[in-house]
């Protein structure tokens, strides 16, 4: 054991060591939730994904990196201990085990991410803009410009309470009852400082249809 730690803490095994446990101590708030993974998942298509470690999270290939890193290069240093190499010979030894470390994780790293790239499908995240030009379902006593909430589907069939609003313009011109519970809107456009969406009546039977209906 007393070995293996002077090695982790010997060159070049401790710049790896460092590394290590930024890592570990980053997967453990994460686990917790004390640690915002939003900022560090983005896919590393950019950067390091230049190396051909793309199609994955940047923690997760960064984090495989670090790993393969540290372990190779402490199997490296226990061996130079062993053999009893000294001197300049050690120093020039410990550089390319340093070297070897370097490679020899880029390449383990991109052997493991090959399978893992599956689990990471390249697709856009859902967006509230998703639901524009969608019909919804009205689900409060009226809709005006300062108050409404409607049921809108999503492409996958699942469903989402969002905010809706009628301009002056629509209030005008269509009877009071036009939006009320239960009845059919059309999410025509979205209000991203007030995070709603723009309503208009939209018949349930009749001339119009849901613009995502290309059945028609």
């Amino acid at each position: 054991m007393g070995e293996f730690l002077h090695a982790a803490i010997s060159f070049p095994t401790v710049l790896f060591t460092g590394a290590l446990v930024v890592v570990l101590c980053f997967w453990l708030l994460a686990a917790f939730g004390a640690a915002d993974t939003d900022a560090f998942d983005g896919d590393s298509g950019t950067g390091i994904g230049a190396a051909g470690l793309g199609g994955v999270p940047v923690t997760v290939a960064v984090s495989l990196l670090t790993v393969f890193a540290w372990f190779t290069s402490l199997v490296g240093t226990v061996l130079l201990d062993r053999w009893g190499v000294t001197g300049a010979a050690a120093t020039a030894a410990a550089f390319g085990v340093l070297v070897f470390a370097v490679l020899a994780s880029w390449r383990l790293t991109r052997l493991f991410l090959k399978p893992l790239s599956s689990l990471f499908p390249d697709e856009p995240p859902p967006s509230r803009l998703d639901f524009v030009g969608c019909t919804c379902t009205i689900r409060t006593s009226r809709v005006d410009d300062g108050f409404g909430q409607a049921e809108v589907a999503a492409d996958d069939g699942s469903t989402a309470v969002v905010q809706v609003r009628q301009t002056a313009e629509d209030l005008a011109a269509h009877p009071p009852d036009a939006l009320t519970f239960g009845s059919t809107a059309l999410l025509y456009a979205y209000d991203d400082a007030g995070e709603f969406f723009w309503a208009a009546p939209h018949p349930t039977f009749g001339e119009l249809l849901d613009p995502r209906d290309t059945t028609a």
